[in-house]
């Protein structure tokens, strides 16, 4: 009998990939098993390897809003791919991305685009730092960044699925210029800005935690947080690299109503492919080179492939109802799957925003990092592997979030539910 196909190129990555993955969570390390090969994807679905379909709900980690391979976003990438690859020099679309950016993003007054989410978290930490002259910063537990040296601290996404609060190669002289808080925790964000609010030159927090499951602030933590940054002189950067077009049309930003002073963007500006950007106050941006001091430089910077693609996608969630429909679909999905539970007497939990939403084997949605820490992550490792092999792909951590996109439909998400009642059922 011939090996499957997805334990067979597993084993020949772990020959030439360290760990057989090129990001650590693909490894199915924290729930077990062999993970899949994607082959191809379409919509709502993703193929692996030994022809396998499966609901996809990861979305390669958010960006697939509009589902997988949609027509006009292809189209669009075949285009820009057929003008040339890459320039090194600037094009008319890098300025239409801009502009495009600007319209939609609260408080965007100039925006430089990058290669990667972690790029812009880079980029906006070191700008900050260079605007203020200080060098401390703020960030929160459980709260992922990008691997950064300066914000791999108590880290989430990857880091928490292997167990490790932070990573080896990081200089201890880095680590403490980063004070780590506790997320939706009002008094300990006083206390720290009351003891070193001169030294500490920018927050940076994701304003829906997704990267140790899907966490919601408070209105009055984000309020509190926004006036204490103010009045402390401390730039006050949104991570909405994942949050960004995902939990809204206008971002985070729009959903609390709070302006941030530097915004990090990513996954769904890029359509699927390598697109990030960093911006706000006009004032921040102009420090930046060749205005000012904060060198920041990238060889494929506003790829005109990747900014097409990004390009089209927000021309489609654009669409009138857009975001009515998804946020709809994906409130059928979390409460069918409470429900499901509730009725097999499972401990289980669910919350959604916007296009995002979190499943927690808990009594209630987390709060904090310690909230998430406390659910029974056995049981979810159960939950998945019984929905994997029913043809239901959920991101193979308890630590992430999950997302839902334009393609999929309601019958998608009955079937994903009635697959849930048998899991919920089997553990």
């Amino acid at each position: 009998m011939s090996q499957p196909h997805n334990e067979e190129l597993f084993s020949r990555a772990q020959r030439s990939i360290p760990g057989g993955v090129n990001s650590p969570v693909r490894a199915f390390r924290s729930v077990g098993g062999t993970p899949r090969f994607i082959s191809r994807a379409q919509g709502a679905r993703v193929w692996d390897a030994d022809g396998v379909a499966y609901v996809d709900y990861v979305g390669s980690w958010g960006p697939m809003i509009v589902g997988h391979a949609h027509p006009r976003v292809v189209e669009a990438v075949q285009r820009a791919a057929a003008e040339g690859l890459s320039f090194g020099a600037p094009t008319e679309r890098e300025v239409v991305m801009a502009e495009e950016l600007k319209r939609r993003v609260p408080g965007l007054e100039s925006v430089r685009l990058v290669s990667s989410g972690t790029e812009a978290t880079m980029s906006a930490i070191r700008l900050a730092r260079g605007f203020t002259g200080r060098d401390a910063i703020v960030k929160f537990e459980g709260c992922y960044h990008g691997h950064a040296d300066s914000l791999l601290v108590k880290a989430g996404s990857g880091l928490l699925t292997f167990g490790n609060p932070s990573s080896a190669g990081v200089p201890a002289d880095f680590a403490r210029h980063t004070i780590v808080l506790d997320y939706n925790n009002v008094e300990a964000l006083e206390a720290t800005f009351a003891e070193r609010g001169a030294e500490i030159a920018a927050v940076i927090i994701e304003p829906v935690a997704g990267n140790m499951n899907l966490v919601r602030p408070t209105q009055a933590y984000m309020q509190r947080l926004r006036e204490l940054c103010t009045a402390n002189g401390t730039v006050l950067i949104y991570d909405e690299v994942m949050t960004g077009f995902r939990v809204g049309p206008r971002g985070a930003q729009g959903l609390f109503g709070i302006t941030a002073d530097l915004v990090t963007l990513g996954k769904i500006v890029g359509g699927g492919m390598p697109v990030g950007a960093f911006g706000g106050r006009r004032d921040i941006m102009d420090c930046i080179a060749p205005l000012g001091p904060v060198y920041q430089a990238g060889t494929l910077s506003g790829s005109p492939v990747a900014v097409a693609a990004g390009l089209e996608t927000l021309r489609l969630i654009n669409e009138p109802g857009f975001y009515e429909r998804i946020e709809a679909l994906t409130t059928r999905l979390v409460e069918g799957l409470a429900a499901a539970a509730r009725d097999a007497g499972v401990t289980f939990s669910a919350q959604s925003v916007g296009g995002m939403f979190g499943v927690y084997f808990s009594s209630l949605p987390p709060q904090s990092f310690a909230d998430v820490m406390g659910s029974d992550r056995e049981r979810f490792n159960r939950f998945f592997h019984a929905m994997l092999d029913a043809g239901h792909y959920f991101a193979p951590s308890a630590f992430e979030a999950g997302f839902v996109s334009a393609a999929h439909t309601e019958e998608d998400i009955d079937a994903t539910i009635a697959a849930a009642r048998r899991a919920f059922a089997a553990i």
